[in-house]
């Protein structure tokens, strides 16, 4: 079989190697595409490829269309918007992301920005602690279980809401479980975005919510820019002096943060959640494995799209 890695933002060499030894090792081929400058040389590179490992790349209806021995695409990673999961249903493709393999890397950087506020953009004025704050993880998933896990270790009192995940296993992890999104927000001065982008949580992070948070208000986002209503925030922040947005991604309308907001808000210049060494490798690696599994075995234990 032919596995393509199809890279915009190409893994870094040693993730490669690694990839390639999980491949060839099961008797299967390896071929890559990096660094990739138009929609035109994916789809040349997809026609006799039977197996797709992408990052952020967009693998739409047209992809899809241009790989008729298709079997199955991974997003080496957890988000998966990314992927036309109706094209790929329709084709009967399997697809399937990587959950877990990028979680610490993304809680750290979810600290980091928090600190990096906290203390003023390291601007040798007196900042805060984040020792005794209030955390509120929205959505307890594997990043969330990460920020669990680093904030205790921060000594910050942590609180989560998540509907599909059972109050013991947030309990258990010393998280005291929240039966509402307003009750999250209403009693945390942090609060940390975990949730995915769909059809229900698109642009549902505004005014209604945000408004909420006690003074000193701090709302990171790690997740995805659509979860956040932009036009509502920048209302709120222009009412409350004392809110700030610590974002994962630029906003569309990053500009007039640039102009307004000066010292209240960082953005990173492209999506970094997952852009360390070890993420790097960990995310292309078991999506190499779960490829391999798929094909000795039927695995699809991490199927994101339905069965046609």
């Amino acid at each position: 079989m032919k596995v393509l890695v199809a890279t915009d933002k190409p893994f870094a060499p040693i993730a490669i190697s690694q990839i390639r030894e999980v491949v060839e090792t099961a008797g299967h081929t390896l071929a890559l595409l990096e660094k990739y400058k138009t929609p035109q040389e994916l789809h040349d590179a997809v026609k006799d490829t039977e197996a797709l490992i992408v990052r952020s790349d967009i693998i739409d209806a047209a992809v899809v269309a241009a790989a008729p021995k298709l079997r199955i695409v991974v997003r080496a990673g957890a988000g998966y918007d990314n992927l036309d999961l109706e094209a790929c249903t329709a084709r009967d493709i399997v697809a399937m992301n990587t959950p877990g393999q990028n979680s610490n890397a993304v809680a750290e950087l979810a600290f980091g920005m928090m600190l990096y506020m906290a203390r003023g953009g390291f601007d040798g004025k007196t900042g805060t602690e984040l020792r005794g704050k209030k955390l509120g993880i929205h959505a307890f998933g594997n990043v969330g279980r990460y920020m669990a896990y680093i904030a205790k270790g921060m000594g910050m009192d942590i609180y989560a809401y998540d509907p599909f995940v059972d109050k013991k296993v947030m309990t258990d992890a010393g998280v005291t479980a929240v039966d509402t999104i307003e009750e999250l927000y209403s009693m945390c001065q942090y609060i940390s975005l975990h949730i995915p982008a769909n059809e229900k949580t698109k642009k549902s992070i505004g005014k209604a919510v945000l408004s909420l948070m006690p003074a000193e208000a701090v709302l990171v986002n790690t997740a995805r820019k659509e979860v956040i209503n932009e036009e509502e925030i920048v209302e709120l922040m222009e009412k409350r002096s004392d809110f700030r947005y610590l974002s994962d991604i630029a906003p569309d309308n990053g500009a007039l943060f640039a102009e307004k907001f000066e010292g209240r808000y960082f953005f990173t210049p492209k999506k970094m959640g997952a852009q360390t060494q070890e993420a790097n490798i960990n995310a292309g690696v078991a999506a190499a494995r779960q490829i391999v599994d798929f094909f000795t075995t039927g695995n699809e234990t991490y199927r994101v799209n339905k069965k046609k």
